[in-house]
């Protein structure tokens, strides 16, 4: 564990965007995508690949069981006992999963401490009801511009980091050099760590759920200072872990989603567009990833797409 990683609160405080965008806002870094970067990054389309970014909703994610399973589809409808005028069928199914249990958001009200989410809203009200504010239906505009991929794991030579390695603000300056990129106000930044090729090749839950390689603590003033608005990876929480400071738990989170009201997007898969990138030299794409509209919602599934 590392010895200079800065203190949480303290991080917090300092890095803190709460009244920015009005006392009331319930969007927080999204707000950073403005009209004039949007249509910048749709310039960013210039030969229609498409990469689709989500895992499969199926029973074979990563979620070992307890707090979180796999998504599970049931049929409640075959046709196969049906008789209609002229021979017509139909068939229906329906999912029974948790919002975050495959590629996701974390929304804003997905993190709170000292009684306080991200603006001041009130950590109490996050209810049985869901979340009277800072619902993931307030992002349901907001989640598409410039994306950059840092490929941190083809940084470093390896198909994938081990648990508990630390990404650094060092590391994202040399992924954007070795990308020919450089992040700025409003970009969606994808980071690799090759863990969802670890998951491919092992499939094994309860290793790939027993801790990961991600940011740091001091990653965060980088994102801060640049702007950033979204931030993506291929694990399953963002953060390092086991974290930084012993006895902690999801500090990171609880910065970069209570303090600054940033959006993370997890469990994505990069492999097919890392590939893709490595060999045209071409790192930022437009990124297209609306959550679904589930009111009061403190997350949900996706499917983004990166477009070149």
């Amino acid at each position: 564990m590392s010895e200079v990683a800065p203190d949480m609160r303290e991080l917090g405080a300092e890095l803190r965007n709460w009244g920015r965008w009005g006392t009331d806002d319930e969007r927080g870094t999204t707000n950073l995508i403005t009209p004039e970067a949007l249509v910048a990054a749709a310039r960013l389309v210039r030969t229609g690949k498409v990469f689709d970014l989500g895992i499969p909703l199926d029973g074979d994610g990563p979620q070992p069981g307890g707090n979180r399973i796999n998504p599970i589809r049931l049929m409640s409808e075959n046709g196969q006992e049906q008789v209609l005028p002229g021979g017509f069928k139909w068939a229906d199914d329906y999912v029974f999963m948790p919002l975050q249990s495959a590629s996701q958001y974390d929304g804003l009200a997905h993190v709170h401490y000292d009684g306080q989410l991200y603006n001041g809203h009130d950590g109490a009200g996050i209810t049985v009801k869901g979340a009277q504010k800072l619902g993931i239906e307030n992002q349901s505009k907001g989640i598409a511009g410039r994306g950059v991929l840092l490929d941190i794991a083809r940084l470093r030579g390896v198909d994938w980091l081990a648990a508990g390695e630390v990404i650094t603000p060092e590391d994202l300056d040399a992924a954007e050099r070795a990308a020919g990129v450089r992040v700025g106000p409003g970009d969606i930044v994808l980071f690799r760590t090759g863990y969802r090729a670890k998951f491919l090749a092992e499939r094994d839950p309860q290793s790939f759920m027993a801790g990961e390689p991600g940011l740091g603590l001091a990653t965060a003033r980088w994102f801060k200072e640049r702007d950033v608005a979204v931030i993506g990876s291929d694990n399953w929480a963002i953060e390092v872990l086991p974290g930084e400071h012993e006895g902690a738990l999801f500090e990171l989170h609880m910065v970069l989603i209570r303090d600054m009201g940033m959006t993370l997007a997890e469990l994505l898969d990069f492999e097919e567009l890392a590939a893709d990138c490595a060999a045209d030299g071409v790192y930022e794409f437009f990124y297209a990833g609306p959550p679904l509209k589930f009111t009061r919602g403190v997350g949900s599934p996706i499917n983004p797409l990166a477009i070149k």
